[in-house]
C-alpha cells in the first residue's frame, strides 16, 4: 500500500489560555501555554497542509489585534507569532513555495487553524460541509468571516476519504460540527493520527475528557470521537498526536527535521 513519505510539525504560534478551553470543566483558573500547529505532509502525489495557523496580520497590526484578538480576554490571550512562523517561511526553508502545496486540509474553521489561508492564495482547500453549514447558520464562535471569504471555492467533504496515498480523512465531530482528523501512514515506524482539536492534550485521550468547547454542548459526540480515534490507533498500531499539548510537541525533533 502506498504511504506518505514525510511529515513535518510546524509551530506557527503559541497561545496562553485557561485550561478549561482544552479540558471540559477541568482547569478553572489554571492557564497553560499551548502550541498552534500546522503539519506539512509529503506524499508521492503532492503535498498537504493540515491546518494553516493564524492570520499573522491580526497579531502584528495593533489595530487588528485590538479588534479581533483582545476581546477574547481573559479566557484567551492573543497568540504570540513571529513572521518566521508563517507557513510560507517554513516552506522557503525547505526550498518550497506556496505553489508546491496541492491541498490545504482544514480540520475545522477556528481562527488558529484557518487564519493562515491568507498566506496561501490559490491553494485547493478541503473542509467538511458541516463546518460551512454551521458557520452559515450563525452562532459559530472563534471563526472570523474575513478569513474564509473564498469558502464558496472550498472542496466540501461529507465523509471519510483518501486525501492522498497514505493520508486518510477521519471524521471526528464534537469540538465543532464537522471536525476532521488525519490518519497518516509513513515508511518507517507507526502510523500517525493527527487528532486536531478532537484532542488538544494527552489528557483528553488518557482521561477521555471532552474539549472545553463542544458544538451545541454535545459532549457525548466529542467523547465518541475521542474513543473512535483511540480505537483506530489500537487497531492500526498508530500514534495519537494531540494538537495543543506543548510537552508532547517538544518531544518531536525540531524543524526542519521530519518524521518518516
Amino acid at each position: 500500500m502506498a504511504k506518505a513519505t514525510r511529515l513535518w510539525p510546524l509551530l506557527t504560534a503559541t497561545q496562553r489560555y485557561e485550561k478549561i478551553v482544552s479540558t471540559r470543566n477541568r482547569g478553572h483558573g489554571v492557564f497553560i501555554e499551548a502550541p498552534i500547529l500546522a503539519y506539512l505532509i509529503e506524499t508521492t502525489q503532492g503535498r498537504i497542509l493540515y491546518d494553516v495557523g493564524c492570520d499573522y496580520r491580526k497579531i502584528a497590526d495593533p489595530a487588528l489585534k485590538a479588534e479581533f484578538l483582545e476581546p477574547m480576554r481573559p479566557l484567551f490571550e492573543p497568540p504570540v507569532m513571529t513572521d518566521q512562523q508563517r507557513i510560507p517561511r517554513y516552506l522557503e526553508r525547505l526550498g518550497l513555495s506556496v505553489m508546491d502545496i496541492d491541498v490545504v486540509f482544514l480540520g475545522h474553521l477556528h481562527f488558529d487553524h484557518a487564519g493562515g489561508l491568507c498566506d496561501l492564495p490559490g491553494c485547493e482547500v478541503h473542509v467538511h460541509a458541516d463546518e460551512l453549514a454551521a458557520f452559515a447558520g450563525g452562532g459559530y464562535e472563534g471563526v472570523f468571516a474575513d478569513e474564509i471569504t473564498d469558502s464558496a471555492n472550498f472542496k466540501q467533504q461529507t465523509g471519510e476519504y483518501n486525501v492522498a496515498p497514505g493520508v486518510r480523512a477521519v471524521t471526528s465531530p464534537g469540538h465543532t460540527a464537522g471536525h476532521m482528523s488525519l490518519f497518516i501512514e509513513l515508511p518507517k515506524g507507526a502510523p500517525v493520527i493527527l487528532c486536531g482539536d478532537a484532542a488538544d492534550l494527552v489528557e483528553n485521550l488518557t482521561d477521555e475528557i471532552a474539549p472545553g468547547s463542544c458544538w451545541r454542548e454535545n459532549e457525548a459526540l466529542a467523547l465518541a470521537s475521542i474513543r473512535k480515534l483511540k480505537a483506530l490507533a489500537r487497531s492500526e498500531g498508530a500514534e495519537l498526536w494531540p494538537n495543543h499539548d506543548l510537552a508532547f510537541f517538544r518531544k518531536q525533533a525540531p524543524f526542519p527535521a521530519w518524521r518518516d
